[in-house]
């Protein structure tokens, strides 16, 4: 009854009010029943049972209707004085008419205040309830006359049956004190949460909720209770609210969930009235009732939808940059390509005739910068396949001796040029790899071209191999200038080079050990640096071994994961 009353007050009622109000509620919707027995035993014997019924349906319809205008309109100012003088009429009248003060009815001449002071908790409006009643009954006692005989018997049940209604409101009080104190034992004062602590029961109604709703809500308790909460869930978040609550109380685990909450409305407020809260269910108790934590998580749920946006931000871009990619690619490798062939085709005496010393170092000097230039844009477009997920790699067992035998006299010119002694030694048995041949090459040459390129006159780079269990180690070693340990840290991202007065000496777009990175990963193999400053550099990279059962033609597909060189097993430390 308390529940139903609750959920007919008008939300906009709140604190106390909204209680006068539930209580008043209660009072009209049921008062009617208890005044029905005394109708049917005082007015229907003396007047006919055609008046009889008249008299109930009237004090019904009176009763129910002014509990709809007040649950309607959340205002009572003016339906309690009317309820007032209509309730003390009647009982002045029954007890008239059930044999005056001395009667069974009496009792109503005392209900009457005391409900009334129940619904107002005013000892004002009491008095002048009883004092309109005991007048009524005065009067009643000279216009009309007494109870017919043998009714009186039965006038006992309506007193019985008042009686039975407090007992009833008693036995509910003190329910509610002793659930309170099973809470407190239970370990769970409301107060010490920072946050809105809603006790569920068993059949998905709140019972409870603490008084830190209008702080974190800015609503009454009074107004969540019942399935003022559950209305107050956004129609999408509903299912989830639902499934955690289900959750604790069937598994008596915690389930936690966000759901959109109704808000009051305010004017200029954005979102529709409605606000994110992060909910945490617990069972506590084995009567199958939960509590819910309910915590403000507008700022987590604002930060994860800046993230979704800048997400599809980024995705959008990767998409603009791989056509701005493909586009400035076709438009450089087409003259490129004339420049780099012209330029060879000038230093042909039998094509272009004689030049002069002059002439024929410039002509060299633009065929290497043409080519130059190819190669940073064929690294871009490499590059960026790899982080977008579309370089493809056909894996098939091929021996690693040959491909490191090219690779090693396609760069002895650059290493003898410099004075670099260049040196390839593999074990005998080192077995196949398995992997994309053409890839393993371009790893080697950029590894070595950059050992060559950092190695001063006079030092060493060697490349050497062993096999473990079902990987091929390689390694490339060189006595160069090193790399710091903070410069480890950015090592193998996009455009970061060394920077030291050393590596300035050179050029460079720092794309090589970044493709040789994502390579590496294509082939979900590990590689690693050790090195420290003046004391050269070892690069370490792990590819899988063919076993003897391997197949070719596998095509892979890079799988982006994490940042900062650390994919699939690829590290970065320093050795002294």
């Amino acid at each position: 009854m308390a529940a139903g009353c609750e959920r007919l007050v008008h939300p906009a009622v709140t604190g106390g009010e909204r209680k006068r109000q539930r209580r008043l509620l209660a009072a009209l919707l049921s008062g009617p029943f208890v005044a029905a027995a005394a109708i049917v035993q005082t007015v229907m014997p003396h007047y006919g049972a055609a008046t009889g019924l008249a008299v109930l349906c009237a004090v019904f319809s009176a009763s129910w209707l002014v509990a709809y205008l007040v649950g309607t309109s959340g205002r009572r100012d003016r339906a309690e004085p009317v309820a007032l003088a209509a309730g003390a009429l009647l009982a002045g009248t029954l007890v008239a008419l059930a044999g005056g003060l001395a009667g069974p009815l009496a009792i109503l001449l005392v209900a009457l205040p005391m409900e009334t002071y129940w619904i107002s908790r005013s000892r004002k409006a009491a008095l002048q309830a009883g004092g309109l009643a005991l007048a009524a009954a005065v009067g009643g006692g000279f216009l009309l006359e007494g109870a017919p005989s043998g009714a009186l018997d039965w006038l006992w049940l309506t007193p019985t049956l008042y009686a039975a209604t407090l007992g009833l409101r008693w036995l509910q009080q003190t329910e509610a004190v002793s659930d309170a104190r099973e809470r407190n034992a239970e370990g769970l004062p409301e107060a010490c949460f920072d946050a809105l602590v809603v006790r569920i029961a068993r059949h998905g109604e709140v019972e409870s909720a603490s008084a830190q709703a209008t702080a974190i809500m800015g609503l009454e308790p009074e107004l969540l209770l019942a399935t003022g909460l559950f209305d107050r869930v956004h129609v999408a978040d509903r299912v989830a609210f639902m499934c955690a609550v289900a959750q604790a109380r069937d598994e008596g685990t915690a389930a936690r969930c966000t759901v959109r909450l109704r808000m009051p409305r305010i004017p200029g407020a954005e979102g529709g009235g409605y606000r994110a809260f992060d909910i945490e269910v617990v069972r506590p108790a084995t009567d199958g009732s939960v509590v819910a934590l309910i915590r403000d998580g507008q700022e987590a749920a604002t930060l994860r939808d800046e993230l979704a946006r800048a997400l599809e931000q980024a995705n959008a871009t990767e998409i603009a940059k791989g056509r701005f990619l493909a586009a400035v690619s076709h438009e450089l490798r087409t003259p490129l390509n004339a420049i780099i062939g012209f330029s060879d085709m000038l230093l042909h005496r039998e094509i272009s005739g004689e030049m002069t010393g002059k002439q024929k170092e410039h002509v060299t000097l633009i065929g290497e910068a043409g080519n130059h230039l190819l190669s940073v844009v064929n690294a871009i477009l490499d590059v960026s396949k790899i982080e977008a997920g579309s370089y493809q790699i056909n894996v098939e067992p091929f021996d690693l001796g040959p491909a490191l035998e090219m690779c090693r006299a396609m760069l002895e010119p650059q290493a003898t040029a410099k004075g670099v002694n260049l040196s390839a030694r593999l074990p005998l048995g080192l077995g196949e790899v398995a992997g994309d041949q053409r890839a393993v090459q371009q790893i080697l040459l950029n590894l070595l071209s950059n050992a060559i390129k950092f190695t001063p006159e006079g030092g060493n780079v060697t490349v050497n191999a062993v096999r473990s269990d079902d990987t091929i180690r390689i390694f490339v070693n060189d006595t160069g200038i090193g790399i710091s340990a903070e410069d480890l840290a950015t090592l193998g991202r996009p455009f970061m080079q060394v920077q030291n007065d050393y590596t300035r000496q050179f050029q460079g777009t720092g794309l090589g050990l970044s493709l040789v990175k994502g390579l590496v990963e294509l082939h979900h193999g590990s590689m690693s640096i050790e090195s420290a400053p003046g004391l050269g550099t070892t690069v370490t990279i792990g590819l899988p071994a063919a076993s003897s059962g391997e197949t070719g033609g596998r095509v892979a597909k890079l799988e982006t994961r994490g940042e900062k060189g650390e994919r699939h097993g690829i590290a970065l430390r320093k050795t002294a």
